[in-house]
Order: C-alpha cells, then sequence, then structure tokens
C-alpha cells in the first residue's frame, strides 16, 4: 500500500467537503423533514449521474449489481437517512465523536468477515486517531443533550460506512470510482424519488418560505458531499485500503473546530493536541 501524496491529498479535500456537511444537514432541516433532506439528497446524486449509468453498466454481472446495490445502501442510502434523523436531536460535536467510530467498525468488519490482515500499528492508529477526536470534542459534549436512540442512528451509518468500504475494496479493486458511484447512486434513484413524493415536499415547497434555501443546501450537500466525494473517497479506497480511507472521520472534526475559529469560536491548546494525535493515528494506519 505505497503512501503517495495525491491520498493524503484526497483525504484532506474529504475532510474538509465532509466536515462542512453537517453545516448543509442543519440548514436543509430548516425546511425539510429528514426523510424529505434524505430522499431528495439521495434523488439529486441519482441525477447528477443519470446520463452516465448506460455506458457504466454495459457488462456488469448478475452478482456485481448485488454488491453494487449493497455498496450503494451502506455507502449513502442508510447513513443519508440515519444522519439526517440524528440531527435533529443531536449536535454537530455528539455527531462528530460518533462518526470517529467508522475506522474502528472498519477495522473490525475488514477482520472478522473479509479475513483483512492487520497490525498492532494499525490498531493504535486507529486508538490514537479515536483519543484525538475524543479530545477536541469532549470539551463541548457536556452542553448537549443527545437522547441514546438518535446517536444509535450515528452508530448505525458508520457501521454501514465501513462495511461499503471493505466491500469497495474486495470485490471492486479495477472497476474505476466513477463507475462504482454512477452505477451504485443511479440504483438508489427510483427508491428515493419514491419515498421523496411520498412525503409533502411539494406543500412545504408552496408554503414555506425558508423551502428554497433548504432545498438549496441539499442540492450542494448532494453534489459535492455525496456525488464528487463518493467518488474520491472510492478512489482513495482502492488505491489505498478501507482502514486509511475512513480515517477521513477523524478529520471531520478537525474542520468543524477550524471552520468555528473562523467563525470567531475560541482556540484551545487542546485543540492542537487533538490533532497531532489525530494525525499521528492515520500515520500509522497507512503503515
Amino acid at each position: 500500500m505505497p503512501s503517495t501524496k495525491s491520498s493524503w491529498l484526497i483525504l484532506i479535500l474529504l475532510s474538509i467537503v465532509w466536515g462542512s456537511s453537517f453545516i448543509l444537514i442543519k440548514k436543509a432541516l430548516i425546511a425539510l423533514s429528514p426523510m424529505q433532506l434524505a430522499s431528495l439528497r439521495l434523488t439529486f446524486a441519482a441525477m447528477a449521474f443519470a446520463p452516465f449509468f448506460w455506458k457504466e453498466s454495459r457488462n456488469v454481472g448478475r452478482r456485481e449489481w448485488i454488491l453494487l446495490a449493497l455498496v450503494g445502501l451502506a455507502g449513502s442510502g442508510f447513513p443519508a437517512f440515519c444522519y439526517a434523523l440524528a440531527q435533529t436531536k443531536i449536535a454537530s460535536s455528539t455527531t462528530g465523536i460518533l462518526n470517529s467510530l467508522t475506522p474502528l467498525f472498519t477495522l473490525l468488519i475488514g477482520i472478522g468477515i473479509f479475513q483483512v490482515k492487520s497490525s498492532w500499528s494499525k490498531w493504535i492508529g486507529v486508538a490514537l486517531g479515536l483519543i484525538g477526536a475524543v479530545i477536541l470534542i469532549a470539551p463541548t459534549s457536556s452542553q448537549e443533550h443527545a437522547s441514546t436512540p438518535y446517536a444509535a442512528f450515528i452508530i448505525l451509518g458508520s457501521i454501514c460506512y465501513a462495511v461499503s468500504g471493505n466491500l469497495i475494496k474486495q470485490y471492486f479493486p479495477n472497476r474505476s470510482a466513477f463507475s462504482i458511484s454512477t452505477l451504485a447512486f443511479t440504483l438508489l434513484g427510483p427508491a428515493a424519488l419514491i419515498l421523496l413524493l411520498n412525503t409533502n415536499i411539494v406543500t412545504v415547497i408552496q408554503n414555506d418560505t425558508y423551502a428554497w434555501y433548504s432545498i438549496g443546501a441539499v442540492l450542494l450537500l448532494a453534489i459535492a458531499g455525496t456525488a464528487l466525494a463518493s467518488i474520491f473517497y472510492f478512489k482513495l479506497v482502492q488505491d489505498t485500503d478501507a482502514l486509511f480511507a475512513s480515517s477521513v472521520s477523524y478529520l471531520i472534526p478537525v474542520v468543524a473546530i477550524i471552520l468555528g475559529a473562523l467563525d470567531g469560536e475560541d482556540l484551545h491548546l487542546y485543540h492542537v493536541f487533538g490533532l497531532l494525535l489525530i494525525s499521528s493515528g492515520i500515520y500509522l494506519s497507512r503503515r
């Protein structure tokens, strides 16, 4: 698993995009319900890939279609609804720390189901990254009062991401990241659209002053945070491994803190310490 500058660049880019997604979800929930947000997000992503579906669907076997559907459901389908539901009750700091469990689930699923080889350095790297994330977020956690059921949605979403990453690494090492994204997301499109049309989305658009504001947030979330980011993420999994790619979830809280500092929030010494632990953890997970 060679270390390349492009892999690190993609990791940083993904952390910026996904680290900003919580803000977009928050804005989208102003006018939309979690069901509307998630289904609209998946519908927009499917529409972006639909023009390329016919070309990319050639020479795809039955087994591949099943695996692609699983990648789509685990990598975006279920998480889209999980995170939308969770953020109706859970603030971004709690969401960030629970999302940081993704590398741990990735390692456990890889070893337990896919017989992926591990090492002490990977385990230590996962532990350091998780500790770093806790240090970054824990000081504000006492201000939040999230209920356990809603926190469970984030944990479920993290498990789904871990499953998706392992599936891509094990079964799609040679198919292009763009092809995987096109096929997986387009498969989700019809079901997402049906779910959307079974809500009161038309009434919301007609009567809610902030409807188009929220829809704009979903559109940006779908194109940047779902469609484009997934292409880069799948590419990162193929070029490195599922564990390293999942370590982007350690950087997401870092991005949130930096954005907060730029917006006038305080930056403390423990932020720097947490960032150093996270960086060390990512480095070790690559060994």
